[in-house]
């Protein structure tokens, strides 16, 4: 966590995280009030979101927000805005995780991960760009996973959507070189929330609660940078990984256990309840419409 002499920073700033009812981005929320920023909470589902956002304070708005709706996406941030005012924090957090092969997977559940994982974060990174570059400042935060550095069998489609966080979110950092607005990308290991039901804990890499996350974040805030893994170590891994030819690297993930990470919680009785829950985060847009 950062210095304590840091925090006044986030004082008084207005800050926004989607899905913001429960894991990272309820803590990430957690953390960031008692920083003294000023937050709105948005979720597909209203209801947990206003009983998080009670639960912090009454200072908390909590608003509806299906991030697959470009529109309402739009509108919510506006809304946002009219409420507290200028947005100076946007953190893209919403996202799922349903698991099985490739084969396995159905359009459907592709459409969801694409629309939920990859189109709501660059419509919300693009809004966030059309507010802050005017006004010379502000940040934005998108939340990738280690799985947009590495692939894992079982959830080929959930990492291709987190690949394309990261390539975003470095891609946009070079554009916005100079104009005052940061960008940092998350990458945490397998989190402690309802999205990781399930998955065993790692023999080379430690789990981490969705606390630790939001505790990297306000320190990613508080003092500007882009790479934000956690934990920490997952940063040094990769290089160390990235020494060695391939066929190495994949053999030392098998021995470790790593290529069955996600693969074998995929059909697991502890991820019935998630599976459902993200099998009804229905993209607004209709097969075949545009986007």
């Amino acid at each position: 966590m950062a210095r304590p002499s840091l925090a006044g920073k986030l004082t008084g700033k207005v800050v926004v995280v989607t899905g913001g009812a429960q894991g990272i981005g309820a803590a990430t929320a957690a953390a960031l009030h008692r920083c003294g920023a000023r937050l709105a909470l948005g979720d597909l589902d209203r209801v947990r979101a206003e009983k998080t956002a009670g639960e912090l304070g009454p200072d908390v708005v909590a608003l509806p927000l299906d991030v697959t709706d470009t529109a309402a996406f739009t509108a919510f941030l506006d809304e946002v805005e009219r409420q507290i005012g200028p947005i100076d924090v946007l953190i893209n957090n919403a996202g799922i995780m349903p698991l099985s092969p490739l084969d396995q997977e159905d359009d459907a559940a592709t459409r969801r991960l694409l629309e939920i994982n990859v189109h709501a974060v660059v419509h919300g990174t693009r809004e966030a760009v059309k507010r802050m570059k005017p006004r010379g400042s502000g940040h934005i935060v998108n939340i990738a996973s280690m799985a947009g550095k590495s692939g894992f069998a079982g959830a080929a489609t959930y990492c291709a959507t987190k690949h394309a966080v990261v390539g975003l979110s470095e891609a946009v950092r070079l554009e916005l070189r100079g104009t005052g607005v940061e960008v940092s990308c998350v990458m945490p290991a397998v989190v402690r929330t309802e999205l990781a039901a399930g998955v065993a804990e790692a023999r080379f890499i430690k789990s981490v609660g969705p606390d630790d996350v939001g505790a990297a974040i306000v320190t990613a805030l508080l003092r500007p940078k882009f790479d934000v893994f956690v934990p920490k170590s997952l940063d040094l891994t990769g290089r160390i990984a990235r020494l060695f030819p391939r066929p190495f690297g994949e053999w030392l993930v098998r021995v470790l256990g790593g290529d069955q990470l996600l693969a074998s919680a995929a059909h697991s009785p502890e991820r019935a309840e998630y599976e459902d829950r993200a099998a009804r985060s229905v993209p607004s847009v209709p097969p075949g419409g545009s986007v």
